[in-house]
């Protein structure tokens, strides 16, 4: 019913064995058993019947490509991109998106529970919005063929480092979705084609930003090139010929600025082609209101926003709580979110750079009481930062993740070393088709730690 795809090499290859999926890893795998000893399998879903390869053999676990679906599972559906399955871009369009869900909520009760032994007091709803159109950022690579005779951009395949020969990507924001075979055409007719490793691509509310990645100067015909293209796709280009700090537009006096906006909260944020921001953007606005619900921020309290990069969350508690501190280590994050309040007129919030992975006690910010605290880590999570905000005794913590099992540790410190307990949690389909888990949970003192 469904055939794999794979890189044979020049080894005989494997048998072909039959199996039954037990299970879903957390990177959207199948995992089956054969013999005790279990095998991941791209592509395969619990409750089916396969045939599979094995690929690679280790002690604990083996991969294997998937043959054939034997027996599919009721959630099994067409994947909507014609490139999935050899593009590792997705890992989960063949499973039906509220099957995928219910997946990654059961995924995040069973993290809090194995890893940090805590079970939710209530589930939370899980935010969802559409599956397809929602990616406003990505990273693209790019690399010419000479058997090709063209450069191919597209994601990364999913077995091995060659880049998938992409001309629609199904998740990408509708004004970039076609975007990579149009690149495509246009670097193969560059001088510096070979020389054309990757493109960002950030898309806010105005034209979109490409960033190109050139490890050669690009000589001025290019450079009309990319100009033509940028007037005709209504997009912009910025240049990268080193690291991440040497991005400049290639026309600066014509150069926009990217911004989205937050309309519940009358926010608009602007940002920078590559400064971090939820790649799904009406998840995002909804995600934002959830937080502030669970958070319950009350006209004459004081909050603090750890993590708070642009001021994503900062600038919305601002419009409902007395005061809002946001701290972040990024410098350049952190001008950008000053210049954000600013711009939005909010004169009650004020924002401090800070390592929030190393001590914080000599921060005037850390010393103080503050009557509610949110975090928004990266995957690493936030324990360093945890003894700090039990110290300011916050009367409710609300935790945004990327990692359940980052979340499910910092759950268990909150709970059995700290004194508070959880809530709830649920998660938010932030990248949807994916194996990636975005989460919330809500933390309050126990009984008798309240002061």
């Amino acid at each position: 019913m469904s055939r794999g795809r794979g890189r044979g090499g020049n080894r005989a290859p494997a048998p072909v064995e039959t199996a039954e999926v037990v299970s879903l890893a957390h990177d959207g795998r199948g995992v089956a058993k054969i013999d005790g000893k279990a095998i991941f399998v791209a592509g395969a879903l619990p409750g089916e019947q396969i045939t599979l390869q094995r690929l690679r053999k280790q002690r604990s676990a083996d991969e294997a490509r998937l043959v054939e679906v034997l027996r599919a599972a009721p959630e099994r559906v067409e994947p909507p991109c014609q490139h999935y399955g050899l593009c590792g871009g997705c890992a989960l369009q063949h499973m039906e998106s509220g099957a995928q869900v219910a997946a990654k909520q059961q995924q995040l009760l069973e993290e809090l529970a194995r890893i940090g032994h805590v079970t939710p007091e209530a589930v939370l709803p899980p935010l969802t919005a559409d599956t397809t159109g929602y990616r406003r950022r990505a990273r693209v690579g790019a690399r010419y063929g000479e058997k090709k005779g063209k450069v191919v951009v597209g994601f990364r395949e999913k077995e091995g480092s060659l880049i998938t020969d992409v001309t629609r990507c199904e998740v990408l924001a509708a004004p970039v979705a076609d975007l990579p075979g149009k690149l495509s055409e246009l670097f193969t007719t560059l001088a510096a084609r070979e020389r054309l490793p990757q493109v960002e691509i950030s898309v806010g509310e105005g034209r979109p930003v490409l960033v190109l990645r050139h490890l050669v100067p690009l000589v001025e015909d290019d450079l009309a090139k990319l100009r033509a293209f940028g007037e005709a796709e209504g997009m912009d280009w910025w240049l990268q010929p080193e690291g991440p700090d040497s991005i400049a537009p290639l026309d600066p006096a014509a150069a926009r600025q990217l911004h989205y906006s937050l309309p519940a909260e009358n926010v608009q944020l602007a940002f920078q082609p590559l400064d971090f921001i939820q790649v799904n953007g009406p998840l995002n606005r909804a995600m934002v209101a959830h937080a502030l619900q669970q958070l319950e921020v009350q006209p004459g309290e004081s909050v603090l926003d750890l993590f708070c990069g642009l001021g994503n969350f900062t600038l919305p508690l601002a419009r409902h709580a007395r005061e809002v501190h946001g701290v972040e280590g990024d410098v350049g994050l952190v001008a950008r979110a000053r210049a954000n309040a600013e711009a939005n007129g909010l004169t009650n919030v004020t924002f401090s750079v800070a390592n929030l992975f190393e001590p914080v006690n000599d921060f005037a910010w850390a010393k103080r009481h503050w009557d509610k605290v949110l975090l928004d880590p990266a995957r690493a999570g936030a324990r360093e930062i945890l003894p700090m905000v039990v110290a300011a005794k916050p009367s409710r913590i609300v935790y945004v993740s990327c990692h359940p099992g980052s979340l499910a540790r910092d759950a268990g410190i909150l709970v059995h070393e700290l004194g508070y307990v959880n809530r709830a949690a649920g998660i938010m389909d932030m990248f949807p088709h994916t194996g990636h888990v975005e989460s919330i949970a809500v933390f309050e003192p126990a009984p008798g730690r309240r002061g």
